[in-house]
């Protein structure tokens, strides 16, 4: 779920817990630059496969790219990297 209004005027829920199933996509880090317009979407799906994504790729190919969360930001390959460590990662398959 997300934490996120989705209404007119509506209100953000402090939950403090990571909307992992929320869109995001996934874009080049050079496209995302200076203001976070350009660039063509390279993969959509939730936010935790995008993550997945991420962490599949070889080390040296991971900063050329970036998460755009829906609703959110956007997140860096190391700020991936990191979130797929967190213990509430849902693991592969399961959002």
């Amino acid at each position: 779920m997300t934490d996120h209004p989705s209404t007119f005027n509506g209100e953000t829920i402090a939950s403090g817990a990571i909307a992992w199933d929320d869109r995001a996509s996934l874009v080049s880090a050079s496209a995302d630059a200076p203001h976070g317009e350009g660039g063509a979407t390279l993969l959509r799906g939730s936010f935790a496969e995008m993550i997945r994504h991420i962490t599949h790729l070889p080390a040296a190919d991971r900063s050329r790219y970036v998460i755009r969360k829906a609703g959110d930001r956007t997140y860096t390959a190391d700020e991936a990297m990191a979130l797929a460590s967190e213990p509430g990662f849902p693991a592969d398959g399961i959002i």
